[in-house]
């Protein structure tokens, strides 16, 4: 059930690759539920193991030549949405991963706080500096758009990775997860947490980030499915990927719903801030808290029961692979085209799907029983 309130508005680290594969994912629902949760693997939706969406396009069967052989190494600007957030500080090291393997440049610039008029000022200077690649995490999808066409009017290719921008702005873009499957699993993880019932909000970034948005639809309309009548959406906020704004914004949401039993924040800052503002009001543990976040973040309010079960891709291999498509499209292996082929490194083939996306590959759970294996 919904209900809206218009009112409302550098150390390289890899994943071991055995532990991937022992991990089940979290359509399979692997996390154990909390104590007034459901049994393992139940969830509230008969349909819950089905996101609908097509496969991931990672891993493809074949790849293209390897053109990048003979290319000159590529000079690849990275343009997070703020340089500060750890998140993409640690997609960076795998970027750095991917430069130092081809033999490319990298640098990473941007704003010190999330802001899409600062961007369109770093992609200006980027075009100046005639770098063969951008590489950018929307703030606002439409806003940078004139400034992305224009670099790609000079020769650069555009790449967007983790928030993508307008599709005629950019030749691919990097998706860290099926955006379907991340909205949906968060949705189920609250699920299994309240026993498919209570009042949950929603704790987002800025309202303007595409993949927030995309994320919020489909938790939305996987609560519109059977089996989630009894758990109601009461409000979305935006913390705007701000610590204290996010903080600020859960005690909100605690005072304006005294009986408010979850809350889903599909952002790492938020959901760090949202911990901290559950433990600091005494509701740790009370209210269930569940969403994107880092483990390094996040360890000791799992350890503490504050968090039961949060979930994430690896932000290392997201920057490794964005760094590789835009090689990839810098020597002309590929042009964004759909279908095409690509290696990826240590990750392997990648085909390109509809729209220029790219996908790095389903998310995963972390729980008490696992969090101390990941170091990211």
């Amino acid at each position: 059930m919904i209900r809206t309130n218009p009112g409302a508005g550098a150390v390289r680290m890899a994943l071991v690759a055995a532990l991937l594969l022992a991990t089940v994912l979290l359509a399979a629902g692997r996390a154990p539920a909390a104590a007034r949760g459901l049994a393992q693997g139940e969830e509230c939706a008969a349909d819950a193991t089905a996101s609908g969406g097509s496969p991931a396009a990672g891993a493809a069967a074949a790849a293209s030549p390897a053109a990048a052989a003979e290319a000159a190494p590529p000079n690849v600007a990275f343009l997070p949405k703020d340089v500060e957030n750890p998140y993409f500080v640690t997609a960076a090291g795998g970027a750095q991963e991917a430069a130092d393997e081809i033999g490319g440049e990298f640098q990473q610039v941007g704003p010190a706080a999330a802001s899409a008029s600062e961007q369109v000022t770093y992609i200006q200077t980027l075009t100046q500096q005639g770098v063969d690649a951008i590489v950018v995490s929307a703030n606002d999808p439409d806003a940078l758009a004139p400034s992305l066409q224009e670099a790609m009017a000079q020769g650069i290719s555009v790449v967007s990775y983790d928030s993508d921008v307008a599709p005629d702005a950019r030749m691919a873009f990097v998706n860290q997860a099926d955006s379907e499957e991340i909205g949906r699993s968060q949705v189920r993880i609250m699920g299994r947490l309240l026993s498919c019932e209570g009042e949950i909000a929603v704790l987002s970034a800025a309202s303007t980030a595409t993949n927030q948005n995309a994320w919020i639809g489909f938790m939305e309309d996987e609560l519109t499915k059977p089996g989630y009548e009894n758990l109601e959406l009461v409000e979305v906020v935006y913390g705007d990927d701000d610590q204290q704004r996010s903080y600020d914004r859960t005690v909100e949401l605690l005072t304006a719903y005294p009986d408010l039993a979850g809350i889903i924040s599909p952002t790492t800052v938020g959901i760090g801030a949202a911990a901290q503002a559950l433990e600091a009001e005494g509701r740790g543990g009370d209210v269930q808290l569940t969403g994107l976040g880092l483990p390094n973040e996040l360890r000791a309010y799992v350890e503490s029961g504050t968090i039961q079960e949060f979930a994430l891709w690896n932000p290392i291999d997201l920057g490794y692979l964005a760094y590789y498509t835009a090689a990839a499209l810098v020597d002309g292996t590929i042009t964004g085209t759909a279908g095409e082929t690509f290696e990826a490194g240590r990750l392997g083939s990648y085909t390109i799907g509809e729209g220029g996306e790219i996908v790095l590959g389903p998310p995963f759970v972390f729980t008490a029983e696992n969090i101390g294996e990941f170091d990211f």
